[in-house]
């Protein structure tokens, strides 16, 4: 009961009752607001590790791009694909070196605990924009267990750590706000470069926090002292950067982009190969990708969460025009980015945008509780302050609705998948065999777990250049066979789209025991079983 008084005393935002608490000893309501928020987070932090990926990951067209490749690189300190990910490579690191687990399990791990800071800083940020701790956490535990948000908490990816420099760097522009200390627009500048040398998205903060601080002071922009303080700290915030070429000169086992040189240094951090990919479509074609974003987005929220986050726009409007003109920017230009986005996994993209909404909802809700307290204004206080405690609670839990769908659609518990194939390989090819595979969990077998070094591992594949099918397989089994047995292992059951190709080509695809992969035999020495 009194845990639910102080909630309702925090949603009151009065001083009063504060005081009254307070003088009572015990925790300070402050306190017991970042308790919810803690507890929020480890809320989402136990759904992420119940349903976490139990070891080393795979490669899959439809789904599972990057995971297996960053937790081999995160391993052996290596240099991925673009953009080339040196912090995460870096933080991702330090969880190896946990006790328990193989290391691909302590890799996906620090996805989900990435996830779980995520929503906690989101929280504080809703807290500073609302004063309250029920839209706060209502609205953090939304984004945490929104589908694709938690399906990439549970797997070895880079995108949570992304939402968390987003919600880091704009909760400290609101503790500057609140404060107007300059140090943390300082602070702010440094988080900004540390967090573009993640993920080149981030970099929509950067006008972003310029229309913040000219909406809030605009002064400070013109200040030229703080302004060269503050590039300075930005350039110092991009240091990970170093990483790409000095690890690169060190001849690391996996180097897939060769950051050695300036000229191979900027294709990979821009990510200029796939440059013809971003913005790729037309006007006429944007209905058809705006069709793509609402079912996704149907899938993320319950509808009901729509209407309120409408409403906390409206809300802002009213309230605080900086930070529904900052919000709105930022939620528009990644939205933009993503839906012009040519990559089959675009939707990982939305997840900005998602919190974007979340952050929206968290001002909706801010509007409802404002709302309730005006109305019971001429209830006793007990009955009023019960009141605003039954409408906290249940703004707090109203995400917890279909959770149980989502629990299922995204658990990866029992996926052994990666590990199946390795133990799979390991047993059914001979000694100083040739295995043809694309960014496949072989790597982790032989450079990780250092099992079947004497096989030799090919990749015909330059990083964004695998297609389901092509004639590369076939070329590259030709130009092996004459030193031992090959082997191909096909991308997420893209063997079917290859074996006409093979046929042509004079050769049977004999599926091993286990039906993971093929063993390449020329056809007048046995048929393919049917």
């Amino acid at each position: 009961m009194i845990l639910t008084r102080i909630v309702a005393a925090e949603c009151l935002e009065s001083r009063t009752v504060k005081r009254e608490f307070n003088a009572k000893g015990g925790l300070s309501v402050e306190v017991i607001g970042t308790a919810v928020g803690a507890g929020v987070a480890l809320f989402s932090l136990a759904l992420y590790i119940m349903t976490l990926a139990p070891t080393v990951m795979y490669y899959d067209p439809s789904g599972l791009y990057d995971s297996v490749m960053l937790q081999v690189q995160a391993y052996l300190l290596g240099i991925p694909n673009p953009t080339g990910y040196p912090l995460y490579i870096v933080l991702a690191k330090l969880f190896t070196y946990l006790p328990f687990g193989d290391v691909g399990y302590r890799v996906n791990l620090a996805s989900a605990v990435f996830g779980a800071i995520s929503v906690f800083l989101l929280y504080l940020l809703g807290h500073r924009l609302t004063g309250r701790v029920a839209p706060a956490a209502g609205a953090a535990l939304l984004f945490g267990v929104s589908r694709t948000f938690w399906s990439q908490a549970v797997i070895t990816e880079v995108y949570t750590l992304n939402a968390l420099f987003i919600c880091l760097v704009l909760l400290v522009l609101y503790v500057w706000r609140q404060t107007r200390r300059d140090r943390y627009l300082l602070l702010a500048a440094f988080l900004m470069g540390l967090s573009l040398s993640h993920h080149m998205t981030s970099g929509l903060l950067i006008p972003a926090a310029a229309i913040f601080v000219g909406l809030t002071e605009p002064r400070k922009l013109i200040q030229w002292r703080l302004v060269i303080k503050g590039v300075g700290l930005f350039l110092l915030g991009l240091t990970p950067y170093l990483y790409l070429p000095i690890r690169a000169r060190m001849n690391p086992p996996l180097n897939e982009s060769d950051p050695s040189t300036w000229h191979n240094f900027w294709i990979l951090v821009t990510g200029s190969r796939f440059e013809e990919r971003m913005f790729a479509y037309g006007l006429d074609e944007i209905p058809g990708r705006l069709k793509l974003f609402g079912g996704l987005l149907a899938n993320q929220f319950h509808p009901a969460f729509f209407a309120v986050a409408a409403l906390g726009v409206l809300y802002l409007l009213v309230r605080d025009r900086a930070s529904l003109v900052t919000f709105s920017f930022l939620g528009l230009g990644w939205f933009v980015y993503a839906i012009e986005y040519n990559i089959i996994d675009f939707y990982i993209y939305f997840i900005p945008v998602y919190l974007v909404i979340s952050i929206f909802v968290s001002a909706g809700f801010w509007a409802v509780i404002d709302v309730v307290d005006i109305a019971a204004q001429s209830l006793r206080p007990d009955w009023r302050m019960a009141v605003l405690a039954i409408f906290s609670v249940a703004i707090i839990l109203s995400p917890v609705y279909g959770l149980g769908a989502t629990y299922k659609a995204v658990n990866r518990s029992g996926d052994y998948t990666g590990r199946d194939t390795i133990e799979a390989v390991v047993d059914g090819t001979r000694k100083n065999s040739t295995v043809l595979h694309n960014g496949s969990a072989l790597w982790y077998m032989t450079l990780v777990e250092q099992r079947r070094t004497d096989l030799r591992l090919v990749d015909p594949f330059k990083p964004g250049d695998w297609t389901a099918k092509t004639r590369k397989w076939a070329a590259e089994s030709r130009r092996f066979l004459k030193d031992g047995p090959v082997y191909v292992l096909f991308p997420g059951g893209t063997a079917s789209l290859n074996r006409g190709l093979f046929r042509e080509e004079g050769y049977n695809l004999v599926e091993d025991d286990k039906g993971v992969f093929y063993e390449v035999v020329p056809r007048n020495r046995r048929e393919e079983p049917r």
